[in-house]
């Protein structure tokens, strides 16, 4: 969903199986799954002689992704606050914890 969300005019299915590093096999129950909630538009076309599947991120798989994201956010704003400064100490190198949230 992240490579799709960058991609308007969508990725093939070729792109994406690199990019996520599936085999076609499990690459395609993935997107059989997001077609079904309507997440995604799978489209099939010719290009030179040879058959391309395009994968589009739909208006609602975009919406639904982003409040994805937004919970997501917020579970892991509520995990920074009550990490101990010991342990915002031990992960500089996620944003989150790179100081106590009540000095950020």
């Amino acid at each position: 969903m992240t490579n799709l969300l960058g991609a308007p005019n969508g990725l093939t299915f070729t792109e994406l199986k690199t990019a996520c590093d599936l085999t076609d096999g499990n690459l395609s129950r993935h997107l059989a799954a997001l077609e079904k909630a309507k997440a995604i538009s799978i489209k099939k076309s010719f290009v030179k002689n040879r058959p391309q599947t395009r994968v589009v991120l739909s208006k609602r798989g975009r919406m639904d992704f982003m409040a994805y994201l937004q919970a997501l956010e917020a579970v892991l704003l509520e995990a920074a606050h009550k990490a101990t400064a010991q342990d915002h100490a031990s992960m500089p190198h996620i944003s989150l914890f790179s100081k106590p949230i009540a000095e950020a």
